[in-house]
């Protein structure tokens, strides 16, 4: 797997297991639990993600449009 962006090989792998201790923000939107689906970070009870060594650039399928992100961050 290379970057999108510099075309560099350099990924690291971020695997964690958050169980309902997880908080991501967005705008004037903010929840506390579970990984939300669908926005590029894993699900559920798991962070998952991958980015560039090289220049930064997280790895998966980007963009993603505010109206995923705040169907994601539904309580």
């Amino acid at each position: 797997m290379s970057c999108k962006r510099c075309k560099k090989d350099r990924i690291a792998s971020v695997n964690g297991e958050t169980s309902d201790l997880c908080s991501v923000s967005y705008r004037d939107k903010e929840t506390d639990g579970y990984v939300p689906y669908d926005i590029g970070i894993g699900g559920g009870d798991y962070l998952e993600f991958g980015y560039c060594l090289e220049c930064g650039t997280l790895v998966g399928d980007f963009p993603i449009n505010d109206r995923t992100v705040f169907e994601a961050l539904k309580s």
